[in-house]
């Protein structure tokens, strides 16, 4: 299973934030549509993720104050990326290995969407659910008179 097939079923929308836009504004909306990160972008491209997790360090930092603090100031400059042909076990280690809830996809230069833990979690689980299904409609469909345990030469 590939990135593009989570995106296919998910949909296409996507949030964005300025790193320039104050980080108030930011957790309005991330609050306002629930969702836990917004794509920091710049002129077009892709500079920055902010998650909860940036929210909350730069919380601390703060001593719990946000004020005018720019949503640069919090986001993630360097997230972890895919492309649309990633595979799934991949994006999976990649997530694990960098403690990553979210992941920006790229065509190039070009944002896709962002697919989240969540996502790759319920395709996986939509697969297996699948192929057990799979799995136990071939054994109920088993031809009579024969017997699974014995081997056809």
């Amino acid at each position: 299973m590939k990135v593009s097939d989570i995106l296919r079923v998910k949909g296409n929308t996507l949030y964005t934030a300025a790193p320039d836009e104050p980080l108030s504004k930011a957790l309005t909306l991330m609050s306002g549509q629930d969702i836990g990160s917004l794509v920091v972008m710049e002129h077009g491209d892709l500079v920055g993720m902010l998650t909860f997790r940036e929210v909350i360090t730069q919380l601390v930092k703060s001593g719990g104050v946000i004020g005018t603090t720019l949503v640069r100031t919090a986001m993630d400059d360097h997230p972890l990326t895919c492309t649309m042909e990633t595979d799934m076990d991949e994006v999976r280690r990649m997530m694990l290995d960098r403690h990553a809830r979210y992941m920006p996809v790229m065509d190039r230069r070009m944002l896709m969407g962002v697919i989240s833990f969540y996502d790759v979690a319920r395709a996986v689980v939509d697969s297996q659910n699948f192929e057990n299904k799979m799995l136990k409609a071939y054994i109920h469909d088993w031809p009579d008179g024969e017997d699974p345990n014995t081997t056809v030469v």
